[in-house]
């Protein structure tokens, strides 16, 4: 019987796999410490005869095991039919995940919000590592595991001159005070978010043109390095409209932002954030429910740019994304700059 216990333990211990998740955090996986489990497992139940405190701590060490062993054979393989992934594994990629409904999912240990009828998102940034770990459970106590690969990219640095010097360092007393207020009012409106998937259809772009800047490359600004580039640059006329990628909920407009100028994030749920930088015009405010396609301003070059260009900026559970992979191809790309990969 034992071996049979063991046997089963182990592999659940060696499959991977997805449920579905309720948007209640969900508990932390059960740590898993095998060679332990597999000696007590295997030898045989102290008698209780042995009254002694080494006998004790011993039949205690061999309850917990046989414990475990239960718990531990609930854990199995994804049959194809718990979890569904759709997207880029790779650094600054989008997943966009199904599973039954009721399940809680964690990716690296944290909490990820999972709407009623199962759907959720995965982010990974930037310099994310090699792999992650995604883990779910489902209501009946069974626990999904899946080691997911995350693919590295390359970035290129991109130079910029001929910026207003005030943008980029050496700020006043003043012009801090105004980008402490600032980043404060961006922090307050990412205080919520909501539970409904409003990305589920999917994104398509703001504006269409040339691609004048990518994601993740390295900035260096008027000579000076900076934090890569945050999201992807349209090139466009001042005035062209810019109109929301996916529906969501408008969180912040603002028109004078220091460092973005014209300023807009739209909620698409679980912790799923656009934001538009530069506008030259805003035509939505906070509270604001917008439709995929719907105009929501237009086109500029306000705060810190040298001409006027479409930003935009995708954000998950507060790690940029590559807005790039999440639209898909620019209609007419053949002038489009490809990202960097």
């Amino acid at each position: 019987m034992t071996r049979m216990l063991l046997a089963a333990s182990l592999a659940g211990l060696c499959g991977c796999a997805a449920a579905p998740s309720a948007i209640a955090r969900p508990e932390e996986p059960v740590a898993v410490d095998i060679e332990p489990e597999v000696a007590a497992i295997a030898a045989p139940a102290p008698d209780d005869s042995d009254r002694g405190p080494q006998g004790l701590a011993l039949k205690a060490a061999y309850d917990a095991a046989m414990a475990g062993a239960e718990l531990r054979q609930q854990v199995f393989d994804d049959p194809g039919t718990s979890m569904s992934l759709k997207g880029d594994l790779v650094q600054g990629g989008l997943v966009f995940g199904e599973t039954l409904p009721g399940a809680k999912v964690t990716l690296d240990g944290e909490p990820v919000m999972v709407s009623e009828d199962g759907r959720f998102v995965l982010g990974f940034g930037r310099d994310h590592g090699q792999s992650a770990l995604l883990v779910i459970r489902h209501v009946d106590g069974s626990v999904v595991r899946r080691a997911l690969a995350i693919a590295d990219r390359d970035f290129p640095v991109d130079r910029i001159d001929g910026l207003d010097q005030s943008k980029v360092s050496g700020f006043t007393e003043e012009q801090l005070k105004k980008i402490a207020a600032d980043k404060e009012k961006k922090s307050l409106a990412r205080q919520a978010t909501d539970a409904r998937p409003f990305w589920a259809a999917g994104f398509t772009w703001p504006v269409t043109g040339r691609i004048s800047g990518v994601f993740g490359s390295q900035r260096i600004l008027n000579g000076e390095p900076k934090t890569p580039h945050s999201g992807v640059d349209v090139a466009a006329a001042a005035g062209t409209p810019v109109k929301a990628p996916a529906a969501g909920i408008v969180r912040l407009a603002e028109g004078d932002m220091y460092f973005e100028g014209g300023l807009v994030f739209i909620d698409h749920g679980q912790w799923l954030e656009s934001a538009f930088l530069h506008l030259s015009r805003i035509d939505v405010k906070p509270g604001d429910r917008v439709e995929a396609g719907q105009v929501i301003g237009a086109v500029g070059a306000t705060g810190r740019a040298t001409g006027p260009h479409m930003h935009w900026s995708l954000k998950w559970m507060g790690t940029l994304v590559d807005p790039q992979l999440a639209a898909g191809a620019m209609p007419g790309a053949d002038a489009a700059i490809p990202a960097g990969d």
